[in-house]
Formats: structure tokens, sequence, C-alpha cells
């Protein structure tokens, strides 16, 4: 028996209105949740045109147009602004009945392209019994019919198995929000021989082994350690009938290990490291799980993750931006000062969810209206940003030339910091120049 997706009903009408006005065919994504009986769409995104693009340019006689590159691009930027608990669940094609032959082939070959694109940026591995099941929906233009498939984006063999697609109001109305801050205080040595202080290449490496803390954390819900397939609701006011209820939230703290158990034996070596990375700080994380008696490993699956992603997003958000404006290629780094974007959230209308996104101090409400209509082809309201964390006044510290030796001693301890402000989210990078060589002591477990 085939999977069943559970649909918002906008879903439905988003789709039947692109069907109308795109063609000769439209690609897109479908995003949602996972369950192990069921998966459940919120919403379906269609792949923002190029600006180059012109439908005359479009063969309709076949979809081998499809920018490939370009669905997977769009993919893995909606992946960053999909909260803990949501993913892209899928990939749908809306086709002109001449099409709808090649349309299966098209489907397959995005699905693994998109789910290849939004896993090589994770830090975190699926657990054994999660869903590799990925949708292929296919929908004619002319006579509006559906048809869903799935396939097992685990094995690159897999052949299309039917799939149940059926259309449920206010689906998302009262789903469950668990909100918490972590405060985060990495230390990140940089390897002498990194060429050119890879910072990133190195920040990506200290957060990989970070996000293994995460993962051992305890998480107490609204102060409480419950067992792992225990019913999340347990305890807590069920809704029941009413759809208009207001939507429950857990507070949620995270209790990371200080040190490893005495059972576990260490070993040290010496590296010889030009400087380091620091990340400290808090960050605010949030997750959204479904109603339908979801359990407590759920919960807590959808938070340790969105707790690794949104502090990766980060810093790979930076690195782009510097790319970009500056490069990452100078060989002699000077202290700078650069500020990682602050998360917000955006609601999405007639659902409990809200998306995500980051900003940089200086990006005005325009731009996030903008990447939010390009990306998540949402119209959203500047008073309906809401800014998770507050920036705060940043103590920046010049190098200066006349220091003494203690002073410069204490500089090279660091090429990068990467400093989250207290209880406010944002993140402050510097570079450092490097004056000499120091030593690092980095402890493994066997």
């Amino acid at each position: 028996m085939g999977r069943t997706y559970v649909v918002e009903e906008a879903v439905g009408q988003y789709l039947s209105d692109l069907s109308t006005k795109l063609k000769p065919y439209v690609t897109g994504l479908l995003i949602g949740q996972c369950s192990s009986q069921r998966d459940y769409v919120i919403r379906a995104v269609r792949t923002p045109p190029k600006e180059e693009q012109n439908e005359i340019n479009i063969n309709p006689s076949k979809l081998s147009s499809i920018d490939e590159e370009w669905v997977t691009a769009h993919a893995s930027q909606v992946s960053r602004m999909l909260p803990g608990g949501l993913l892209v669940l899928g990939v749908f094609i809306i086709a002109a009945p001449e099409l709808a032959k090649d349309s299966q082939n098209a489907l397959r070959k995005l699905i693994f392209s998109v789910e290849k694109s939004v896993t090589k940026r994770r830090l975190w591995k699926p657990a054994e019994e999660e869903v590799s099941d990925r949708a292929a929906l296919q929908v004619c233009s002319a006579t509006k019919k559906i048809v869903c498939r799935t396939y097992d984006v685990q094995d690159p063999k897999s052949s299309a198995k039917p799939a149940d697609w059926k259309y449920q109001s206010a689906l998302s109305a009262c789903w469950l929000t668990l909100d918490c801050t972590v405060n985060v205080n990495i230390h990140i040595p940089l390897l002498a021989t990194s060429p050119n202080h890879d910072l990133e290449k190195n920040t990506k490496n200290g957060l990989n082994r970070w996000s293994k803390q995460i993962e051992d954390s305890v998480f107490l819900i609204n102060g409480q350690v419950k067992d792992n397939d225990a019913e999340l609701l347990e305890g807590l006011k069920k809704l029941r009938g009413n759809i208009q209820s207001s939507p429950q939230f857990s507070d949620v703290k995270v209790l990371t290990q200080l040190s490893q158990g005495s059972s576990r034996r260490s070993t040290a070596t010496v590296q010889v490291c030009s400087g380091s990375i620091n990340l400290k700080g808090a960050v605010k994380c949030r997750a959204y799980i479904h109603n339908n008696r979801p359990k407590v490993k759920e919960a807590i699956q959808a938070l340790k993750r969105d707790i690794i992603n949104t502090l990766s997003d980060r810093c790979e958000i930076l690195f782009e931006d510097l790319i970009i404006n500056e490069g990452l290629d100078k060989k002699n780094f000077e202290r700078e000062y650069h500020v990682l974007p602050q998360r917000l959230f955006v609601p999405v209308a007639g659902s409990s969810v809200m998306l995500s996104d980051y900003k940089f101090r200086d990006e005005a409400a325009g731009e996030i209206q903008e990447r939010f209509l390009e990306m998540l082809d949402q119209a959203v309201q500047a008073e309906d940003i809401h800014i998770a964390e507050e920036a705060n006044t940043v103590d920046i510290c010049p190098v200066t030339d006349n220091m003494d030796d203690t002073q410069q001693k204490q500089l090279t301890k660091a090429t990068l910091l990467l400093k989250l402000q207290q209880n406010m989210g944002v993140v402050i990078a510097a570079a450092v120049a490097v004056f000499a060589s120091i030593f690092s002591f980095n402890y493994f477990s066997d």
C-alpha cells in the first residue's frame, strides 16, 4: 500500500491557479512534514522564473528545457527558510496534456537532484526508521487531473509507487510549536596547514562536532523529561473539534553535556594552529509538529535539527556574502567584524506555522518581502515580519600597531572570531591577522 499525503486545501487552489497562468508547464516544490503513518503537505511553491527566461523559448513538445540546476538551487534556498519539522517533501509538474508522457521521467530526475541538493549541506544524518519516500506530483493543466507517486530517495534504482493525495481544510491551523533558546560556546582551531585559513571549511568541521553534542543533549519539554515513545500531548490540553482553537506552545530547555563520562577514555593530540574560531552566545530555535498524536521523539528530533540548521545556515550565508562582496581568498587577514544575519519569522495564512528567514542589519523590509515573493511565492506585509532576535550595540576592537608582547600573544589566539551577542542571537565575525603560530589541544575520544 502506498503512502498517503494529507494536503492543505489552499495547496489545491494554488496548483489550480498555476495551471491557468503558466504554460506549457511549470515546476515547483512541495513543502510539509513526514510522519510514520502519513505525510502532510502545507505549501506548494513554483520554481521562480529566471530573469532572462522567456516563455517563447520553451519547447512545448518536450520537457528537456527544464533547468535542473535552477530547480535544485531553488530547493536549497527554500530549505533554509523552513523551521524545524518542515522539509521539501517532493516536486510537482503542471503540464499540458501533450507533455504528460514525459512528466514522470522529468519528475523522477528532479526528485533525486533536489534531495541531493538539500541533504549535502546538512550536518545531521537521518534516522534509520525515517521516511525516505518523496512525492512526484503530476497535474494536467487541461483536465486538472492529479497523479501522485513516490520514489525512495535512498534507492537510486527506486521505481514509482502509487500514493493517495487527500485534501483537508485548516490542516496546520493547530499544529504544535516548540520554542527554545540555545546557548552556544564553540571553539574551533584553525590549523596552520590549512591553506589561506579556510574559514568556511574549518567552521563547518567545528559545527559538525558541535552538532553531535546537540544530538546527545537532554531536552526538557515544559520543564519535564519525557519518554521518547510517549505522546507529546499527554498532560497537555488537547485540541478537540474546534479548529479555531489557539495553537499549543511548548517551552523547551536544552541541557548539553559538559564533559564525557568517566567510562570513556580520552587521548590528547597537539596541533600547530594559526588561530581559532569562537562561537559564543544564544540562538532562537523553533519547530512545528502535526497534532495527530505526535510522539515526543518526533518533536525533539525536529527541534534538534532546527538548532543545528539555524547556526550552520547563518555561517553559510555570511561566507556567501563575503565571497560576493569581499572575497575570502585573502592570505593575510586583517581584523574585521561582520554581523551574521538575525532570524525572523513570517506567518502563513490559515496556519499556526511560521516560515523563517535571515536578514543582515542593513537589509530593509522590502528586501525580505522580495525574497519571500521570489522564493516562496508569498506576498508579505512589512508588519508581518517578526524579528526573533534583536540586535544590540557591538563593541568593535580594532587592531593597533603599538601592542606589547602580551597583547600580541593574546591576539594571535584568534584568526576569526564569531561572537553571538548573548541573548540577542547576533553573530559577530572578526578576522584577525596572524602574527605567530600557537598550539591548540584537541581531545578525541576512542
